[in-house]
């Protein structure tokens, strides 16, 4: 593979490619991958100086029921349970036909990517669809996750790999999975966690001594890594950094023939012999549609990773293309907590699966009351801050054996180290409910109710409020080692007490381009736009604005790529290919 690093240095103008893919995020190095696998010559431009886009810093799930690492560990599952769950989650928020063509394509998907690449999934053995209490869900099967990866292998090419978000990071720059965070809090318990502990802690240091960071990938780092490194061993394959695109060209009959570039070391208008794929990001970074879809949302409160400006969903539209209607959300959110780096930057934290919804936490408002199911998936808790009164921001609260056990957003578990937090205000901490309440400038009289009433739920193993740790989804995310009637209640009673700021934070778009079964971008009479694609979130969710399992970007994301290239190449052949 060609790495234009810095910009269009290097590519003539008038280049022809057989494909041009807009975003070197996962949904985009898939498109390129399955291209480039296919024989063609593939162009990938990204407007940022690494690749990898929000994927790199996500957990890296990949959400594509059906393949052929469900049937041992969940062998009863079928299309037609995966169809029935997603009519009752989904319905008429998106269309149908999409829905069909990612669970008919996604096997074929992922057993090519995996026997013709580096890139490789295994099953999670058990993680619940986040809508568990309804017909045809599962609890296992559906979601992959990628293999770890040696980012050794990609050379001199590491250190274009996005890196992960520093607080997701341990021991300077060591990526860490839920696997190894419970190995690593167990390492002084038993000695399988001990010398699984000391061979990642081991390879750490070794890398630390030749790389800024470790080099050993998981999860969404891991993913990247691996489609980073299929692509780079395609000699027909080029990457340009830094480089935006500013102009869509058609040919006499309508056709996307050509894409105009631009980078601070020039500009070139490539064609595009085969079509063009948008696999941008979506509009989360474009303050105008910010206003517009996200009203009230500081873009600060995002945690994706920057570069989705919406520049080629502009063009795009200015070809006739027309965004996804009726979804239950334009975004898919998170709860976020904030802090400011050293450097002055912006920590923004996602609040997924590790503190709330455990047992011995509640999530209050400004009066000091419970809103909302702290159990619920992340996309449903943001959505429900939005909802409610007066819960932007809301307070995570937790005892001082909750923080010991789970930690609080950035502060790890143990219960040490609280210092830093308490001094920039990340953490507030009370020696009673009331002074915690009074820092807080939130109701204690209201803090103190939510506080008893969660107690008395936690005795009686049933939130008669809000119904929490009800499903399976819920009580995985709890704590059923704990010991409580209930995995996801426990009492809030051994001082101090802490608090943590959250926000409803968007962590991608659920709003994009319409387009039909192949990816192809629709105008507004539903006819497709000759030569032009979309994934990923430039593409609208085909689950509607709705979260209904974990990874329903990635996976997506992957099997349209998947199919915008196999639409894009159908007439394309070369010696050598692969059919």
């Amino acid at each position: 593979m060609q790495v234009l690093k810095n910009g269009l240095d290097g590519l003539d103008e008038g280049t022809e490619f057989d494909l041009v893919v807009i975003g070197a995020g996962g949904a985009g190095l898939s498109a390129a991958l399955f291209a480039a696998i296919d024989g063609a010559k593939v162009l990938v431009v990204e407007r940022t100086e690494y690749v990898g886009g929000t994927t790199a810093w996500s957990a890296g799930t990949t959400w594509v029921p059906g393949t052929h690492h469900a049937a041992p560990i969940n062998p009863n599952d079928t299309l037609a349970d995966v169809t029935t769950y997603l009519n009752h989650a989904v319905g008429t928020q998106a269309p149908s036909a999409l829905r069909d063509a990612f669970l008919k394509s996604g096997p074929e998907a992922v057993a090519k990517i995996e026997a013709q690449s580096s890139v490789k999934f295994r099953p999670y053995p058990k993680h619940p669809d986040y809508i568990s209490d309804l017909p045809g869900s599962s609890l296992n099967g559906r979601a992959l996750e990628p293999l770890p990866f040696d980012g050794r292998l990609l050379g001199d090419l590491f250190p274009l790999l996005r890196p992960p978000i520093p607080e997701f990071t341990v021991l300077g720059g060591m990526m860490v999975d839920r696997t190894d965070i419970n190995h690593l809090l167990a390492m002084t318990k038993s000695w399988a966690a001990f010398t699984y502990s000391a061979r990642i802690l081991w390879r750490h240091l070794g890398d630390r001594l030749t790389h800024a960071r470790g080099t050993r990938l998981v999860m969404g780092n891991a993913l990247v890594g691996r489609l980073f490194h299929a692509l780079s061993q395609h000699p027909q394959a080029t990457l340009a950094l830094k480089t935006s695109v500013h102009g869509l060209e058609r040919d006499a009959h309508g056709r996307v023939e050509a894409v105009c570039l631009s980078s601070a070391t020039g500009k070139a208008r490539v064609l595009a012999k085969h079509g063009v794929v948008l696999a941008s990001g979506g509009f989360n970074r474009d303050p105008a549609l910010r206003a517009e879809k996200l009203p009230g949302i500081p873009a600060e409160w995002c945690p994706a990773a920057p570069g989705h400006t919406g520049e080629a969903l502009a063009l795009a539209r200015g070809l006739g293309a027309v965004e996804g209607q009726g979804a239950q959300s334009p975004a898919f959110w998170a709860p976020v907590s904030l802090r400011q780096r050293a450097d002055g930057s912006t920590a923004v934290f996602p609040h997924f699966v590790m503190d709330r919804a455990k047992p011995g936490m509640i999530t209050v408002n400004q009066a000091g009351e419970r809103f909302v199911n702290e159990s619920t998936s992340y996309h449903l808790f943001a959505l429900g801050m939005q909802a409610a009164q007066q819960a932007i921001p809301a307070y995570l609260i937790a005892d001082a054996k909750a923080l010991r056990q789970y930690g609080m957003g950035m502060v790890r578990p143990g219960g040490k180290g609280l210092s830093p937090f308490l001094a920039d205000g990340y953490l507030t901490e009370g020696q009673s409910l009331q002074a915690l309440a009074n820092k807080l400038g939130i109701s204690d009289d209201g803090l103190a109710q939510a506080v008893a009433n969660n107690n008395a739920f936690a005795q009686s193993g049933v939130d008669t409020q809000f119904q929490r740790g009800v499903t399976a989804y819920q009580q995985n995310i709890g704590d059923a080692a704990a010991g409580g009637r209930n995995p996801n209640l426990g009492t809030i009673s051994e001082g101090p007490y802490y608090a943590v700021k959250l926000y409803p934070g968007d962590i991608g778009a659920a709003q994009g381009l319409q387009t039909n079964e192949h990816a192809q971008v629709l105008n507004a009479q539903g006819q497709a736009i000759d030569g032009l694609y979309a994934v990923g979130n430039d593409m609208n969710s085909i689950m509607g604005g709705v979260y209904p399992a974990p990874g329903i970007t990635i996976g997506p994301g992957l099997v349209f790529a998947f199919l915008a290239a196999r639409h894009a190449l159908a007439s394309f052949t070369t010696l050598g290919s692969n059919p």
